[in-house]
């Protein structure tokens, strides 16, 4: 039995999980959960890194209590797209910033100045989203931070770098920087150098399972773990590890990461690097094994917890059950629409976006749940259903993973509009995958298909079937292509 940390960072907290794996066994246990919270600085929202790795560090110390300050190694995975700059002494030169924050706002249309939008997704499969990492680096090109940095590390790879003291760029969450080339798993070096975008600044490419170091002293010290403790690179993108930790069998498979996103799509062994790919906003990310993650981007959950935290915190439980007696698609917005993405009066938001398209406005916060819920379900469907069709790839289930498996309704309404069986868990799918990439890394288990087996022998699931036909749905759909 092998023990191991899995540092799991998501946009709205971290969490430090331990498991415990053996050749037919794997159980997760929480050691410490903490608040990530964006810091609005004069400058603009900013991530507060330093309460991270301060979490992180608290995590380690927790997950040795719970291991007897034993440790086979620990992994690090979070959140895409934002980054730190050191200088030449290895030095954090600022906060990173927040991909929400509103300095990429009309930066795309300079990148595709010089290289078309076109061109840029067959060079880099990666659809548009205004945050990311080549328009934050564009938008940062003047600035005194960038002009000073000798060195770009990802968040998962900085914090790294801060317990090890050792440097790298893992290739999974590369892959959401649109500066590599899905085909080769490279860096796309003419993109690079046409956007004036030094790739000097990154450290070397890590692949999953590579070694990344070792705990410095001062780290094990603080910790109160014991002896030498490695360092692992996993998936460090977590939707790379929560795809690894989908319980699927064979390849006919449809899988959705919900959480603060959304993330739904296919896993494929190319690229789909199409025009008609592009027109429907598909991207393709890396994953494990020489795999693709073929997915869109939806806003997800970020649109209910934005409506809890205008709301003073609610009950989430009162507003599902509140939600389950609203009639069924009464109003519904798109729920990839960028007019969600920033922070802030979101019930207004959404109640604007109904009556802007000529549907009834909800007005309690049951209906206004329910319209958001509904919403999710339905932008899972077209996305389930663009994505078999633009990558002729047929699929049989789909697999919901992450947090929004708590939420029944959500995963039951997903399965109505799919009109496909939904197979929710595991809730802790990313950090399970990161665990997973560890094991097998010290040869506990073996491919990606032996890593999805002891999954679905070791960890609860729960299927819904489709109730329905979806005639409803599509008329629902048709109600927001309209608009």
């Amino acid at each position: 039995m092998r023990v191991y940390a899995a540092v799991d960072l998501g946009a709205s907290s971290g969490r430090v999980m331990v498991g415990h794996v053996g050749p037919d066994s794997l159980e997760l246990v929480e050691a410490h959960r903490f608040p990530n919270r964006p810091v609005r600085t004069p400058e603009g929202l900013r991530w507060d890194i330093l309460a991270l790795y301060a979490g992180v560090l608290d995590g380690l110390r927790a997950a040795g209590t719970v291991t007897d300050g034993r440790l086979d190694s620990v992994g690090i995975d979070s959140w895409a797209v934002d980054y730190g700059l050191l200088d030449a002494d290895g030095a954090l030169l600022g906060n990173p910033v927040h991909y929400r924050d509103a300095r990429t706002e009309g930066v795309a249309e300079k990148v595709w100045a010089t290289v078309p939008a076109s061109e840029l997704y067959a060079s880099t499969g990666l659809q548009y989203a205004p945050f990311n990492t080549v328009y934050q680096l564009t938008a940062a090109r003047d600035s005194a931070q960038l002009a000073h940095a000798e060195r770009l590390l990802l968040i998962p790879d900085l914090l790294s770098y801060w317990l090890t003291g050792e440097q790298g760029t893992e290739l999974t969450n590369a892959s959401t920087t649109q500066l590599i080339d899905p085909r080769t798993r490279d860096w796309a070096s003419g993109i690079a150098a046409r956007l004036g975008i030094d790739l000097g600044l990154f450290a070397s490419l890590r692949q999953p399972g590579d070694p990344a170091g070792v705990l410095r002293a001062e780290v094990v010290e603080e910790t109160g773990l014991n002896g030498r403790v490695p360092v692992t690179v996993v998936g460090s993108h977590d939707t790379a590890s929560a795809v690894a930790a989908v319980p699927a069998v064979g390849e006919r498979f449809a899988y959705i990461c919900t959480g603060t996103w959304s993330l739904a799509g296919l896993e494929l062994d190319a690229p789909v690097l199409s025009e008609a790919s592009r027109a429907a906003n598909f991207t393709n990310e890396l994953g494990l094994d020489g795999t693709v993650r073929y997915l869109r981007n939806i806003m997800g959950l970020w649109l209910l917890q934005e409506c809890v935290r205008a709301w003073g915190e609610p009950e989430l439980g009162e507003l599902l059950r509140g939600a389950a007696q609203v009639p069924a698609l009464r109003s519904v917005v798109d729920a990839g629409d960028a007019s969600f993405l920033a922070p802030g009066r979101m019930p207004e938001r959404i109640a604007d976006a109904c009556r802007g398209s000529g549907q009834p406005v909800p007005e309690s916060r049951a209906e206004i749940t329910r319209c958001i819920l509904d919403s999710l379900a339905l932008a899972h469907r077209r996305a389930v259903g663009d994505a078999q069709e633009l990558a002729g790839h047929p699929v049989d289930v789909v697999h919901v993973v992450g947090g929004g498996t708590r939420n029944a309704l959500l995963c039951q309404l997903t399965a109505d509009a799919c009109g496909l069986p939904v197979v929710a868990g595991p809730t802790e799918a990313a950090a399970l995958g990161n665990v997973l990439v560890q094991a097998r890394a010290h040869g506990l288990v073996g491919d990606l298909a032996g890593m999805r087996g002891l999954l679905a022998r070791t960890q609860p699931s729960t299927r819904y079937e489709p109730r329905g036909d979806t005639a409803r749905w599509r008329a629902a759909e048709a109600r927001i292509a309209a608009r």
